[in-house]
């Protein structure tokens, strides 16, 4: 599995693999992307969690509503590409982060 962190208010757009864009034809199937119960917080925004199955490579990721987006996000732009992290890299990043939190536990 791969992961990364994703902003509250924003979602995944394009999915890529080894051959390019993720074609469901050809795959038969979406991507398995899935939100985890971990976020941390960095800089006053929520980030969350998702697991990747291993044949993605990237993902593009936009948010869901760019005039309700927080100002920090809405700077960055419309789209951002996202490269993927190892496991020991997310939990890396879960412990130095400011602040973190397991939603399954409330």
């Amino acid at each position: 599995m791969k992961y990364f962190f994703l902003s509250d208010g924003w979602t995944v757009g394009r999915v890529w693999e080894f051959g390019g864009l993720w074609n469901e034809a050809a795959w038969r199937r979406k991507p398995q992307i899935e939100q985890t119960n971990l976020c941390i917080f960095e800089n006053n925004e929520k980030l969350w969690l998702y697991r990747v199955e291993d044949a993605v490579l990237m993902v593009e990721v936009k948010p869901i509503a760019p005039e309700l987006a927080s100002p920090q996000t809405r700077s960055i732009g419309q789209v951002v590409l996202k490269r993927l992290i190892s496991a020991e890299q997310a939990i890396d990043l879960l412990c130095k982060a400011d602040l973190f939190l397991d939603r399954s536990e409330h």
